[in-house]
């Protein structure tokens, strides 16, 4: 009687931990919503005040030229600020993805204000600068506030770091699926964490819902509507090996006008000053064009006017002199137009139509920059439509490719090589922060980017 009774208790049994199981689950899934939305919320409010008064100081400066002089006084404010008040905030984003690493110290609650403050500034008076960082840090800056108010345990306080990305970035840029993808693949190179997804997908879609709520709404973008063949999608990936090129040129040229200038130049402050009056002086040579966000070049491009070669380049210099020198801000609006205006000068020898093409660039030079190529994909259909998902998933996977193993945020780790070459075996090909650590201990702050 006992054999016969077996099974059945056997089965009781296994569907009694079936249901605790399933217990559990559904409590730590809503606790991941709670905490993601909370996060979110901190996200889109604080992102929502970024934009808004962001977009006023761009309007003021564009019919206020000679604000670009003050530029090189606002790098000494600026710099001194982040010097003698900053500490560890001053290493940026650079901070918020070492932490989700080993989430070892709180990330400094003045990280939000000093980059809110400094950012602002920065496109005042005229610095080239994009918006992502901003938001990132904000959002990082406030989420880790709450953890500490909360006393969370390290494992929860680093999801919801990778929450606070989400958010960040998805209020920003009004992606949701985009910022929550770009949170779980951002942190290292080959490798996507998907112990945080709940959390991050939903800071994503709750930062974009507030901003969207509070009455700012991000620029609507035409979809892509093509004839796609296997010629275009031949000719889009030789212009994602171009985009990629470009990525890693402006990582590189950033990274190496801060190793200078640390090098060169001892006291902080200074640096942001000669950066002004480099400033200054290129938009003196080039014209205002390149100052600030960029915005209707890209515009421009999108709307399939020809751009010269020369537009993509200058607008590098800029951002890599601005950001290089120690200015707040962030890199990933200006590698937007960096994309856009590549786009628009390869499509005449690609024979592409330019609205097309330059969309692929908007996403495939950040994915190469950044390494993050499916979160550039999901973008680019977010924001073009689901026509333009096989020309942009090519232009952003080539770009990845050959950007290498490099980029703009300095302690991504490589946990998976892009070609065969082993990690192990090759000296160069180390975690990015550690080939281009600040020779004398200074800030980071193009990761503040």
């Amino acid at each position: 009687m006992t054999n016969d009774r077996q099974p059945g208790t056997t089965r009781r049994a296994a569907a009694r931990r079936e249901l605790i199981e399933q217990s559990e689950l559904a409590v730590h899934l809503i606790r991941c919503i709670v905490l993601g939305a909370a996060s979110g919320v901190l996200a889109g409010l604080s992102s929502w005040a970024f934009l808004e008064v962001l977009d006023r100081i761009t309007r003021f400066r564009l019919t206020h030229d000679w604000l670009l002089w003050l530029l090189p006084l606002a790098g000494l404010i600026i710099g001194a600020a982040y010097l003698y008040l900053g500490g560890r905030a001053s290493q940026g984003n650079a901070l918020l993805i070492d932490q989700i690493h080993q989430p070892t110290e709180w990330v400094p609650r003045r990280m939000a204000p000093l980059v809110l403050v400094g950012t602002w500034a920065t496109h005042l008076f005229g610095g080239s600068a994009g918006r992502e960082g901003t938001s990132l840090q904000m959002s990082g800056s406030l989420t880790d506030a709450l953890s500490r108010l909360l006393r969370l345990e390290q494992e929860d306080r680093r999801l919801l770091l990778v929450a606070a990305l989400g958010g960040g970035f998805g209020a920003v840029f009004g992606v949701p699926l985009a910022g929550a993808v770009f949170a779980l693949e951002v942190q290292s190179i080959g490798r996507l964490r998907y112990d945080a997804l709940v959390p991050a997908l939903t800071a994503s879609i709750v930062g974009d819902l507030v901003v969207g709520g509070l009455g700012y709404h991000h620029p609507a973008r035409l979809p892509i509507v093509e004839s796609i063949d296997s010629v275009l999608l031949l000719k889009v990936a030789a212009a994602g090996l171009a985009f990629g090129l470009a990525g890693a040129a402006f990582a590189e040229l950033t990274d190496f006008i801060k190793r200078s200038m640390a090098r060169h130049v001892a006291w902080s402050p200074l640096r942001t000053v000669i950066g002004g009056v480099a400033i200054i002086g290129l938009a003196a040579l080039f014209g205002h064009d390149y100052l600030g966000l960029s915005l209707p070049l890209v515009d421009r491009a999108l709307a399939g006017d020809q751009l010269s070669f020369a537009v993509f380049a200058l607008k590098i210099l800029f951002t890599a002199v601005t950001l290089g020198c120690g200015f707040p801000g962030g890199e990933v609006t200006p590698l937007f137009v960096i994309g856009t205006t590549l786009g628009a000068a390869l499509a005449a020898p690609l024979h592409l139509p330019v609205g097309m093409l330059a969309a692929v660039g908007f996403v495939a030079v950040f994915a190469g920059a950044a390494n993050t190529p499916l979160a550039c994909t999901i973008m680019g259909v977010e924001l073009f439509g689901s026509g333009a998902i096989l020309p942009v998933a090519v232009g952003c996977v080539i770009a990845y490719v050959f950007s290498g193993h490099r980029g703009i945020y300095s302690t991504q780790r490589i946990d998976f090589a892009k070609g065969r070459t082993r990690i192990d075996d090759q000296p160069t090909l180390k975690l990015w922060g550690e080939r281009h650590r600040p020779t004398d201990g200074s800030d980071e702050r193009r990761g503040a980017g």
